[in-house]
Formats: C-alpha cells, structure tokens, sequence
C-alpha cells in the first residue's frame, strides 16, 4: 500500500504543477483551461495509448498457432495471476527487451522483442513475462500513460505560459517568474515520472516474483538483459526515448544522467531484493 500511496501523491504533485501553469498563462480561467486540456489529452491517451506504441514499435501479434511456446507460457502465467488472457506481440528487434500497455488488464497487452525471445533462456522469458503481467495486474500501464501524457503537457504549457503568461496581469511571479517555470517546470515533471516509474518497477519485480514462483529466474533475466541492452542498439526506443519507462530495462544508451532522471531503478538493487526473496542459500 505505501507504493500506491507515494504513486497518488507523485501524481497529485504533477497535476498541480500542471494546473499551476495554467494559472500562470491566464489565471483561475487558463487553470480552468489547463485541466480540461489534461482531461482531454488523457481520455485520448486512455483509448489509443496501446495501439500507438504498439504501432510505433512495428508489434506483431501472435497466437498459439505461430508462436506457440511463448503464447502457451504467457497463457499459463496469466492463468497463475489470475488475469485474462492479454494480447500478445512481438517486436523485431534484436536488444532483448519487454514491456506491456492497455488500459486494464481486459485490455491488456504484453510484447516481447525477438531478442528477449533468443537470448533469454525459457525460465528468463518466463520470469520478464511474469513481469509484465505484474504491471497488468498493479494497472501499472494505465498510471505509466497518464503520468507521461501529464508531463508531455506540463512541456507544452510550459512553452505556452513563456508566451502568454510573462505580461499577464494575473501572474503573480512576473516575467522572471515565467522563465524559471519555463525551464523548471518540465524538470520536475520529468523527476516525478521517473519517481513514479521506479516505484513501480519495485513492486512488479515482486508481484512477477510471486506470479512464475521464482525470484531468482527473474533475477537473472534482469543481469542478462541489462548487458545486453548496452551493447545492443534499440533504434525505436532511442527514437522515442519518452516510451522509455515501459519497458523493463532501459533500452537507452544515453544514460549520462544517471541520479534523479534514471527511468528505473538500478538493476543491481532489483537483483539484490529478489534474490532475498528467493531465501538464504539460493540467491548467488
């Protein structure tokens, strides 16, 4: 419960940043304007958001009939976390990698990359999978898309309350005011995201954890994968680099801030709780 606790708050902080800036461009009535645009822009996130990066990707879907082996292990996990069955995907690419989106676990979708599926042996895929599913189960894809839509946004309005809020009578910081926002305010956005993000990243680890019945599988496909990914390009992701949080190592290569900015925790601290899941004697 604290996790979900600490996401509410991080989120309620980035909406009032959001509103603040609204308040910024044109008073009570650009704060008025600021919420319906984030009410707007969300519904449109809630809708597309899976189709659109599954999109981006270039996710193929598969059934049990041409990939069997990993549509029957998705099957069988889902079946373990008490899910329905998601649509399933793979992307062609050769960093392994996963991540899922929908905007609940009815509409759920998990997709791997062929490299996850080539690299990985069957237990590691099992335990990213169970992963995956974890996000679904915690409707961690839902909080993901809107806490990246609200941080888009609070970018835009930024740029906005640069143009239209410095000389408004009904701005109380003035012109000196509006600059700080201006470059300020998509930094903390972007802190809070990555906050959210990695909170998150916490509690799938577990719950996937619990859903394939072995930390250590999902430990060891976190080890194999963060080596991978800084070696092996991801040409969609480095493209997108706002996609980034979903998946479950980052597929970045510019990692040059590495502190407050980091989209997901350090793997080596993911890999220590899990192998203290997996009890004395087991987690080396």
């Amino acid at each position: 419960m604290t996790s979900y606790f600490r996401t509410a708050i991080l989120l309620a902080g980035m909406t009032a940043l959001f509103l603040a800036i609204g308040y910024l461009i044109g008073g009570q009535g650009g704060m008025l304007m600021a919420l319906l645009f984030a009410v707007g822009t969300n519904l449109f996130a809630y809708w597309n958001s899976d189709k659109m990066v599954l999109r981006m990707y270039g996710a193929r879907e598969v059934d049990a009939r041409s990939a069997p082996q990993f549509y029957g292990m998705v099957q069988q996990l889902s079946q373990r976390a008490g899910l329905p069955m998601p649509k399933v995907y793979i992307i062609e690419n050769d960093q392994p990698n996963a991540f899922a989106t929908g905007r609940n676990p009815e509409n759920a979708a998990v997709a791997a990359t062929s490299g996850l599926l080539r690299r990985l042996n069957h237990e590691e895929v099992a335990g990213v999978m169970a992963h995956e599913l974890a996000h679904v189960k915690n409707r961690d894809t839902l909080i993901m898309t809107v806490t990246a839509t609200i941080a888009g946004a609070v970018s835009m309005l930024a740029n906005f309350a640069f143009f239209f809020g410095g000389n408004n009578r009904n701005n109380p910081l003035g012109m000196v005011g509006t600059l700080l926002m201006v470059f300020l305010a998509p930094v903390a956005a972007m802190i809070v995201q990555t906050a959210i993000s990695r909170t998150r990243e916490y509690e799938a680890d577990r719950i996937g954890a619990e859903i394939c019945g072995r930390p250590l599988w999902l430990a060891n496909a976190l080890v194999s994968i963060q080596e991978s990914a800084a070696r092996i390009d991801n040409v969609q992701a480095e493209n997108n680099p706002a996609t980034a949080h979903m998946f479950i190592i980052n597929p970045l290569h510019s990692r040059s801030v590495d502190g407050l900015f980091r989209t997901h925790p350090a793997t080596e601290e993911r890999v220590r709780r899990l192998r203290l899941m997996a009890g004395p004697g087991r987690g080396l």
